[in-house]
């Protein structure tokens, strides 16, 4: 078996497979050959159809029996876009900085902690990864598919460590505890299309949606609470694709963005939005897509252990927060409980990301001592 892995050095090799949502580029055979080499049994299996798939899933296991703790990432990337000093798929140390697509969000983060197993083999228990290549895109065929795999096949951690780059001034200020949930919903309101000196023969859908809109806007849907921010609603785009200056449009459409806290539910809150619509535009439709839901992991022994870990590496205490967007963190919350902790999220999905490197070797030793913590060695 190998005995070492340089975080730094495998990161690398992730960064050079260009795995744009949801192309694979060769990212999960790095991976499955690392964790093959320190002893871990790698299961692979693809899911899913063009556009959104096939999207590679991987999960890997060494030891037996409990504790059961797994760690949790992602090898897919947002697209790099235009503008990059370098190629974003040719890793580059420039100074104390690794620059490449994926960089910090999240490869930088499996490397550093395949590189935690390498030094902590030997454990009572059981420690895994669960992988996907599905979690920068629709997320359908990614952690969703790789928990019902597991579920197939009675397999549930007691505790799981998700990769994302939750630190914000330095590694190691803050870990994510939960997140709110995200729901878009996409608004319809239709009329009748005619000729602006005869609105009387018309009817313009857009006066009703601008006033449903504006409801929707003055909605107060909390306060937050102890650990939650207040939930808001955001207007995200209004469109009604009328080229002429003479034409009353015969649809008016909208979408909004809703982040929500654990006063809430997606359903409920879609069912708010309805009702509030179709009271200003009666002919309105809408069709929501649910992200995820709101979660939290209170503060507790494994937020107390992994808060420790960081202390002892960095001297730094960090905040516990439920800030930022979604992760995959919202399905693996269903089965255990999950904390998050990663690198410094400053660059992630900005032109020349980049990684201070030495932050992957402590990134690296705060989860060996995580490893070592849960699994007593």
């Amino acid at each position: 078996m190998t005995d070492a892995i340089d975080p730094v050095a495998l990161t690398q090799r992730l960064i050079a497979c260009p795995s744009v949502t949801p192309a694979d580029a060769g990212a999960m055979a790095v991976i499955a050959e690392a964790l093959e080499g320190i002893g871990f049994t790698v299961h692979r299996f693809a899911a899913g159809e063009a556009p959104d798939g096939p999207v590679e899933n991987l999960f890997a296991t060494r030891g037996s029996g409990g504790p059961h703790f797994a760690f949790a990432g992602h090898s897919d990337v947002v697209p790099p876009g235009e503008g990059w000093q370098g190629d974003p798929f040719v890793p580059e140390v420039r100074g104390d900085l690794l620059y490449g697509r994926g960089a910090v969000d999240m490869k930088g983060a499996i490397g550093a902690f395949i590189a935690a197993a390498a030094r902590t083999q030997g454990h009572a228990g059981t420690l895994s990864l669960i992988i996907t290549g599905d979690e920068e895109g629709p997320a359908t065929h990614g952690t969703v598919a790789l928990i019902d795999w597991m579920n197939q096949r009675g397999v549930r951690p007691d505790l799981c460590l998700v990769g994302e780059p939750t630190s914000t001034h330095r590694l190691g200020d803050m870990v994510k505890i939960g997140r709110r949930g995200s729901v878009n919903i996409w608004i319809e309101n239709e009329g009748a299309q005619g000729h602006v000196a005869y609105p009387h023969l018309a009817d313009n859908p857009i006066p009703a949606l601008i006033t449903a809109l504006d409801a929707l806007a003055a909605l107060h849907l909390d306060d937050g609470n102890a650990w939650f921010q207040p939930s808001n609603l955001e207007i995200t785009t209004v469109d009604v694709g009328n080229g002429a200056t003479n034409i009353i449009p015969a649809v008016a459409k909208a979408r909004i963005n809703i982040r929500f806290n654990d006063e809430h539910s997606g359903a409920k809150l879609v069912e708010l939005v309805r009702a509030t619509v179709v009271a200003h535009a009666p002919n309105a439709t809408i069709r929501p897509v649910i992200s995820g839901e709101s979660f939290i992991t209170p503060p507790g022994d494994f937020s107390g252990l992994i808060a420790a870990s960081i202390e002892k590496v960095t001297g730094l205490v960090p905040e516990l927060s439920t800030t930022g967007g979604t992760s995959d963190a919202r399905f693996l919350s269903r089965i255990c409980p999950v904390v998050e902790f990663g690198l410094c999220n400053a660059t992630m999905h900005k032109l020349d990301e980049a990684v201070a490197v030495p932050d992957l070797y402590q990134l690296s030793d705060i989860y060996e001592d995580i490893i070592r913590r849960i699994f007593r060695v």
